[in-house]
């Protein structure tokens, strides 16, 4: 397994040289960019993201020896796989497509997307049901595209379950499309090391963070080894079912304290992998 680390770990103000830079200095064999908004940071992928401009970041990629490990997005929340609305869907595919172009242009293997869209006004059986639908509408291209989408199960009321990740894929079927598995995103109500054992081959690539429990369903995320994840049984699962890629770090920034941060960071994931 590699270690990677997602750019939002990274103080906004960082240009995308001194992003690269300063994993390089850390010792990360990759780095996951993200597509936000116009403005989000100086080292955001936007959907205006020109091809000179993507040129140049792969550039610094090469120069610098850090691959770009995925592509991640913060749009997702805007336009989730599993609105009803015709104009969301719409947006929700030019994003995807706009992952996937990025994928290609920096030589990565996946992109993240994210089902959701449970509300007060969207019941979960009706966002499932809509997931399912639109990623259907999408098969052709996810199977076309040579490039690995990955469903994330975040904090959004949608995955409860292992089981309910496997079964939404399952139920799909369609090449390409696998689990971006977030270890700590579901510790504060599991053992991320049981969804690693269940999901098995439908992971695709693993976002790591800790989370600190102070009680029941309670708690908080902290950096790596700071928290009540297991990592010497997350790691058994993951080399359990031949998983090799990255573990890509996605932490909260220290803007006054980068290189600290890169360095705990970095240590921790050579650390886990020791395991």
């Amino acid at each position: 397994m590699k270690k990677s680390i997602n750019a939002w770990t990274i103080p906004d103000s960082f240009t995308f040289e001194q992003t690269f830079a300063c994993a390089a200095k850390a010792g990360f064999d990759g780095i996951e960019l993200n597509v936000d908004a116009p403005g989000h940071s100086a080292h955001s992928l936007t959907m205006q993201t020109t091809s000179a401009e993507t040129n140049a970041i792969l550039e610094l990629s090469r120069k610098y020896g850090v691959a770009v490990s995925g592509i991640s997005t913060s749009l997702w929340g805007h336009s989730p796989i599993g609105a009803v609305e015709p104009e969301k869907r719409k947006q929700g595919f030019e994003l995807l497509k706009k992952q996937v172009g990025f994928a290609q242009a920096f030589g990565c293997d996946g992109v993240l997307v994210v089902p959701g869209g449970v509300s007060d006004e969207l019941s979960i059986q009706a966002a499932w049901d809509s997931a399912l639908d639109t990623l259907r509408q999408w098969q052709s291209y996810i199977e076309d595209c040579g490039v690995l989408v990955g469903v994330e199960n975040v904090w959004n009321n949608f995955f409860i379950s292992p089981f309910d990740m496997a079964r939404f894929l399952d139920e799909l079927s369609i090449r390409n499309l696998g689990a971006y598995f977030d270890v700590g995103n579901v510790a504060i109500f599991s053992r991320p090391e049981h969804w690693i054992e269940i999901l098995g081959h439908r992971i695709q690539k693993i976002h790591v963070k800790d989370f600190l429990k102070s009680g029941t369903n309670a708690g908080t995320f902290v950096n790596l080894m700071e928290g009540s994840v297991n990592w010497g049984k997350v790691v058994s699962a993951l080399r359990a079912i031949g998983y090799k890629g990255y573990l890509t770090a996605e932490l909260g920034a220290m803007e006054e304290a980068n290189d600290y941060m890169m360095m705990i960071t970095e240590r921790a994931l050579d650390h886990i992998l020791s395991l």
